[in-house]
C-alpha cells in the first residue's frame, strides 16, 4: 500500500473518469484532502488497512438505503463500528422500513457501484433523489474517510469542509442521525 498523499494524483492516466470529477471539483471548491491507492477494498476487512493510512479519519459505513415502496432513497454514513439498526433509523427519518436499494440505482443516481459508495457521489445526483443522512459521531469527528466513486483509493477530508462546502456545491442537505 502506498502512503498517504495531498490531493491529486499526478499522473492521472488509466483513473476512470469519475475519480477525476472528484479530484476536480474538490480542487475547484478549494477542499484540502489526502489520497492513499491501493488495491480494490470490496469488505469493510479488506478498509482496515487502507484506515490506518487514514487515521485519525473516521471511516464510514456508507450504506445505500430506500423505502420499502422504492420511492425515496438514502445515503447512510455511520461509523464502521456500529450497527445499522433499521428500526431506529426508520423512526429518526419517518419513513417505512428501510432496505438496502438495489446496484441500479446506485449506478443510476450516484454513478457509484457496490464496493465504492461514497458521500462524494452525490456530485452525481443532479435531481436530488439521494437524502443524506451523517450519523452525529461522524458530524462531530474532524476528518472523514471516504473512496472518490472507485475503491481503489480512499481519501479522507475535513467534515467542515463536507458540510460547509461540499454539500452545498452538490445542492444537497443533510439529516442528523443518532445510532
Amino acid at each position: 500500500m502506498t502512503t498517504l498523499q495531498n490531493g491529486r494524483p499526478e499522473n492521472t492516466d488509466g483513473r476512470q473518469e469519475k475519480e477525476i470529477a472528484v479530484y476536480d471539483l474538490l480542487d475547484k471548491l478549494s477542499i484540502a484532502y489526502q489520497r492513499v491507492d491501493h488495491e480494490a477494498a470490496y469488505t469493510m476487512e479488506v478498509c482496515e488497512e487502507i484506515d490506518k493510512v487514514l487515521a485519525p479519519a473516521v471511516i464510514c459505513k456508507n450504506l445505500f438505503l430506500c423505502n420499502r415502496q422504492k420511492t425515496q432513497f438514502y445515503l447512510l454514513m455511520i461509523r464502521e463500528d456500529k450497527k445499522f439498526l433499521t428500526k431506529e433509523i426508520s423512526a429518526q427519518i419517518n419513513s417505512s422500513r428501510l432496505s438496502f436499494a438495489g446496484p441500479e440505482q446506485m449506478l443510476e443516481f450516484l454513478n457509484i457501484e457496490p464496493g465504492s459508495v461514497s458521500v462524494v457521489g452525490l456530485m452525481n445526483d443532479h435531481e436530488n433523489r439521494v437524502q443524506l443522512l451523517i450519523d452525529r459521531d461522524v458530524l462531530n469527528a474532524q476528518w472523514v474517510g471516504c473512496h472518490p466513486c472507485v475503491n481503489t483509493s480512499s481519501i479522507r477530508l475535513y467534515v467542515k469542509d463536507l458540510v460547509e462546502k461540499f454539500l452545498p456545491a452538490v445542492h444537497h442537505d443533510y439529516k442528523e442521525v443518532v445510532l
